[in-house]
């Protein structure tokens, strides 16, 4: 697709500088580790195929969630969201979940979208916690904006962090915003946040290597409740 760069220069937002997510190491319920790592826009094509059987899967809201991660992926790959990055985990190379934010402001941070691939892992709530890992102690930020669109999320994010409700609306719509401050989430971490660094050089070369996708069905089953293999 050919692009006017001079447009372009009056389309794409205006950036602030944003600091990477070091990845990390988590050894799962099950024995395998999984690689928490962050993305680039290369990688978009690949991760929306992951995200596609989501679109159709109505339990516990994964469509819901599903079809607005495929949306962010693309705006964000086409730069049309200011400051958002990507975090997937990764097992043995295979995409088990992705999570996505952004920075609304240098001090604040606004949660976008937690989605598990694979269920029965703590997966989602593993990556979660990354998200707010990077958003308190990597960018630096004084509080997290957060909105739950399932029970179950709520149920993890909500009263899992004890997070404070605001009356503050959410870019996402829906109810108004729950708060992340720097003091709920250095109460939480020893509970919640895991992970080791460095990745072991064997592991991080298997994740970057390649995204590799479970196919349609393989998702759905997962999904459908079934525990990790």
């Amino acid at each position: 697709m050919a692009v006017d760069m001079e447009l372009e220069k009056v389309l794409r937002p205006p950036e602030f500088p944003q600091a990477p997510y070091p990845p990390k190491v988590i050894t799962l319920a099950n024995g395998k580790k999984m690689v928490v790592r962050e993305v680039t826009r290369a990688d978009v094509p690949q991760l929306l195929k992951s995200v596609l059987p989501t679109l159709f899967i109505e339990r516990d809201y994964y469509n819901v969630v599903g079809a607005r991660v495929y949306a962010e992926l693309i705006a964000w790959q086409y730069y049309r969201v200011q400051n958002e990055y990507v975090i997937v985990g990764q097992v043995d190379g295979l995409v088990v979940g992705i999570v996505n934010g952004r920075m609304y402001s240098p001090k604040v941070g606004m949660s976008l979208h937690t989605l598990a691939i694979d269920r029965g892992l703590r997966i989602g709530a593993h990556l979660f916690a990354a998200k707010m890992e990077h958003h308190i102690e990597y960018l630096n930020q004084d509080e997290v904006l957060i909105v739950a669109e399932s029970p179950i999320g709520f149920r993890r994010w909500m009263i899992e962090y004890g997070l404070e409700p605001t009356n503050i609306p959410h870019e996402l719509g829906g109810a108004p915003s729950y708060k992340l401050t720097r003091e709920l989430y250095f109460k939480s971490k020893p509970r919640l946040v895991v992970g080791d660094r460095p990745v072991p050089q064997a592991l991080m070369d298997v994740a970057m290597r390649e995204l590799t996708v479970a196919d349609g069905a393989a998702i759905r089953e997962k999904i459908a409740g079934l525990k990790g293999r």
